[in-house]
């Protein structure tokens, strides 16, 4: 999420927005994310709403819900998923801007 939050800009020059599902109470979720000065949206998903929806993985031996991604264009067509198999394996930033930028030519 750090390198999220130091390259927002770049998704916001893409015509982007970041949205952020963490597993936490709305508390827990909303504390966490002041405190880390998060400049894009955070959403708790503390019943796993969301994460059923997308069919996010669960693991417990690997300390609960996978990372997930889900790139959705404006028209709510989903563009691109990315299902974790551990916490750490999650696209880099330049990967999606990447494609956000041949999504934009589109």
């Amino acid at each position: 999420m750090a390198q999220l939050r130091q390259d927002y800009q770049k998704f916001i020059d893409l015509n982007t927005e970041v949205i952020a599902v963490g597993p936490e109470g709305a508390e827990q979720f909303t504390a966490w994310w002041h405190e880390h000065k998060m400049p894009f949206i955070g959403v708790p998903d503390y019943r796993h709403v969301l994460a059923k929806l997308y069919s996010q993985q669960f693991k417990l031996l690997r300390g609960g819900r996978m990372p997930a991604l889900v790139v959705i264009d404006k028209q709510m067509k989903i563009r691109f998923m990315h299902y974790a198999d551990a916490p750490s394996d999650i696209p880099t930033d330049e990967q999606l801007l990447s494609l956000l930028a041949e999504i934009n030519k589109t």
